[in-house]
């Protein structure tokens, strides 16, 4: 899961002639633009356009959190605003109603915490409630998650060492598991019990990440078909997945299917590119000579 956003502006002054760029960030996948001004009768206005859609198309659901308007000289009172919002695009406007002056110097600080589809905490709590085939309790974000030991080892090397008598950890009646959510940790379980999960697009990063960490290469292997079979992921993002997650297959792929210099012109412009590694780009390099 993307982490929770903290960002605080600078000052600048609301008057009569309305500004059309307070300010803007991009943090953490989320975009903020906010503009703002004061109507006829003194009222300070703020509105703010929010644009979190690549986190959206990776499966997170929506923002919450607040947004506070401070007022340099107290001619209001500091301001809280909740937001609580799905979906990957949201306007807010705000009016503020208790000062009366023809400008106000102010400052604005976020607060805004992504989070995912509340339906699937809903599906992993059934997953991970507790039965006469569990033995062990892991502990995610405080809540108990019941799996069964000799399974969960079998799919992730991770928890075959974690659960080894070699392990302290593997004796203890429950295990913690820090920086992790509670919604990642049951997507990458969904994926190989119960009743197995396929990635789709708005997953497969989230499930790399999760992969990776707990060394599970079956949902590896899963997402890599996905990625060669059914995705339509644009070109730039595939191939950095393929580079980022040691994709080979859809590394290769991604590679040869760049077979023209509109779509390299293209890849270098995507803000992926320069993420990509020296050794995939030296690859892209020989792509485009064959090009030429």
């Amino acid at each position: 899961m993307s982490p929770s956003i903290f960002y605080q502006t600078g000052q600048f002054t609301l008057h009569s002639t309305y500004i059309p760029h307070l300010d803007f960030f991009n943090t953490n996948g989320i975009k903020c633009s906010s503009l703002g001004g004061v109507v006829s009768g003194g009222q300070a206005i703020l509105n703010w356009n929010f644009d979190w859609n690549d986190l959206y198309n990776q499966g997170l659901y929506g923002t919450k959190g607040h947004i506070i308007v401070k007022e340099r000289d107290n001619i209001f009172q500091p301001t809280k605003i909740e937001v609580n919002w799905a979906g990957n695009f949201q306007n807010l406007r705000k009016i503020i109603e208790d000062g009366r002056s023809e400008q106000y110097t102010v400052s604005l600080e976020y607060s805004l915490s992504p989070f995912c589809d509340p339906r699937e905490a809903a599906l992993y709590d059934e997953i991970f409630a507790p039965s006469d085939m569990t033995d062990a309790v892991l502990v995610v974000e405080g809540k108990q998650i019941h799996v069964n030991k000799a399974f969960l080892s079998i799919h992730s090397d991770y928890f075959k060492a974690l659960f080894s008598k070699n392990f302290k950890e593997g004796r203890a009646s429950e295990i913690e598991l820090s920086e992790v959510s509670y919604n990642d940790f049951g997507l990458l379980c969904s994926r190989f019990y119960p009743n197995p999960q396929f990635p789709d697009d708005k997953t497969v990063e989230r499930l790399l990440i999760m992969a990776r960490r707990f060394l599970v290469s079956s949902v590896t292997l899963s997402v890599e078909h996905h990625l060669l079979h059914h995705s339509k992921i644009e070109a730039g993002r595939m191939l950095w997945l393929a580079d980022e997650y040691a994709i080979p297959k859809v590394l290769e792929k991604s590679i040869r299917e760049i077979d023209s210099l509109v779509k390299v012109k293209k890849l270098e412009r995507s803000k992926e590119y320069e993420k990509l590694s020296e050794k995939t780009k030296l690859l892209l390099l020989g792509r485009i000579l064959t090009l030429i």
